[in-house]
């Protein structure tokens, strides 16, 4: 795998020329004197064609431009960091430092179709935090300038405020060419998960609506990332962030299921000392009214119960009496209850539990939460917003991330993605794979991070990665000191081959 990125050819693939000749393939009279002959095309689609007078979509000065930014080949290529790498000859994970831009399109080539879940935190468009055009032509320094994050002297100056023109334009330009380069690399039953907060969720929505489809959306997480209230708040006080989820393919994707809980298992009792063995009521009636399964039921005690008004039974009075006989229907205790069918456990279909869309920070964590687990590592406040490791576990959990599974942050931050993939191959024996990309942004001066000595998140980033790996590796050798942690295919190979280090050239 390392081996592809280093060797990857230094043109990235001309996607419009691709799209072309799918299209040449599939439909050959589309094709006119070498070119698409969109008309025609249009003429073929028949009533399956938008009305180019009248079209539903999300629109934004500069779109267009933004889509040509994702289809034009990159030039850029990767170079080894010796320096800055772990583990260079065994390693299975990637760190590279470099616009996530042309890094995504390095990336087509040997990635795409590969990668089982991608997640970002990407600028939540504050006003506080910076969101860039793409202009890398004459280097880093330059294109701080030119996005006038700092001035001629090299001082930070200004973010992406609201106050200035094309606020959320300037954000879809980033986030689309991203997101269309990003959809390629993931495999059939992959999903993208990208947090961000009230600010764009609505942007964000329509754009993971037409980037992925919105056939293939799963859901909106809720986050509940703080634990104490602003009593300052001007309106109400905000405790919650989003995580937009879409699938690659809907069809194909599975979610992942959580672990069985002490509390979930408590639902189930077994009062009646059925041999099936524990079971919880589901209740008889439904919404979806049928006349069929409007019929009374008389309980053993000689009552005669019927449906709730508006709505009926589940059953149809075939299926009820073969459920009765078989000492599927509950009537409580006394034999006087509503009726109500009996689920056992033991037949369950999964054997996790289905996960909620509102995740609880007792659960995975929260924003201070993810702030000590760096301060703890790096003995230093050096990043602003990290996310929990939890949280990101749990998402990996849902994504179905396992085996040898690979999975992508092209926002890398403080690497908080690469120390859950590792804890989590740590503790199950799993061998997933991890690639993070972040851009060597200045961190501000005199910041706690500055002060701490690293002059861009990309340096935090890459000391976290160590130190966490190295926490791990410490922990499983603690558990299991008869354990070879240096052979390559040991059960902690993830946790201890910590990173291959890239840098982009451009």
């Amino acid at each position: 795998m390392t081996a592809d990125i280093i060797t990857t050819p230094s043109t990235s693939p001309n996607f419009r020329t691709e799209l072309a000749a799918q299209l040449a393939e599939l439909l050959p009279e589309v094709v006119a004197d070498g070119q698409i002959d969109v008309v025609k095309l249009v003429e073929l689609l028949g009533d399956d064609s938008a009305d180019a007078s009248e079209r539903f979509g999300l629109f934004w000065p500069g779109k267009k431009k933004a889509l040509r930014a994702a289809q034009k080949p990159t030039t850029a290529t990767l170079r080894p960091d010796f320096d800055g790498s772990r583990d260079w000859d065994t390693t299975k994970n990637v760190f590279i430092e470099g616009d996530n831009l042309e890094v995504l399109k390095i990336l087509q080539r040997h990635y795409h179709g590969r990668i089982k879940m991608i997640y970002i935190d990407p600028p939540y468009n504050t006003g506080k935090d910076f969101v860039y055009p793409d202009n890398y032509k004459e280097g880093l320094d330059t294109y701080l300038e030119w996005t006038r994050q700092v001035n001629e002297e090299g001082k930070r100056v200004s973010t992406n405020s609201d106050t200035e023109g094309r606020y959320h334009s300037n954000w879809l330009n980033m986030m689309y060419p991203r997101l269309k380069l990003a959809r390629n690399l993931l495999t059939d039953d992959g999903i993208i998960c990208i947090s961000i907060d009230d600010n764009e969720i609505d942007n964000l929505r329509k754009l993971c609506n037409e980037v992925f489809g919105e056939t293939n959306f799963v859901a909106c997480l809720v986050w509940e990332r703080a634990y104490a209230p602003k009593n300052d708040a001007k309106y109400v006080s905000n405790s919650h962030d989003y995580v937009i989820v879409y699938a690659r393919k809907i069809d194909s994707f599975q979610i992942g299921r959580l672990p069985r809980t002490s509390a979930s298992d408590s639902m189930y009792a077994n009062p009646d000392n059925d041999p099936r063995g524990l079971w919880r009521s589901d209740n008889l009636s439904v919404k979806s009214y049928s006349s069929a399964n409007d019929y009374p039921i008389t309980t053993p005690s000689g009552r005669v119960v019927k449906p709730p008004k508006g709505r009926c039974w589940r059953l149809s009075p075939k299926g009820f009496a073969e459920r009765l006989a078989d000492n599927r229907i509950w009537f409580g205790k006394d034999g006087n209850g509503v009726p109500a069918m009996k689920r056992f456990m033991s037949e369950l279909k999964h054997d996790g539990l289905v996960p909620q869309s509102i995740m609880f920070y007792k659960d995975v964590g929260h924003s201070q939460e993810g702030a000590k687990e760096v301060t703890a590592l790096l003995d230093s406040g050096a990043f602003d917003g990290p996310k929990p490791v939890r949280l990101l576990r749990r998402l990996l959990t849902l994504g179905n991330v396992q085996g040898n599974d690979i999975a992508l942050d092209f926002f890398a931050g403080s690497g908080t993605t690469a120390h859950a993939v590792m804890q989590l191959n740590a503790e199950d024996g799993g061998h997933r794979k991890w690639i993070l990309v972040q851009l060597p942004e200045p961190t501000p001066d005199g910041s706690p991070a500055r002060e701490a000595g690293y002059d861009t998140i990309a340096e935090i980033a890459r000391e976290r990665i160590r130190r966490a790996g190295d926490k791990i590796k410490a922990e499983v050798t603690a558990q299991q000191p008869s354990l070879d942690v240096v052979s390559t295919g040991s059960t902690t190979e993830q946790a201890l081959s910590l990173s291959l280090s890239l840098s982009l050239s451009l």
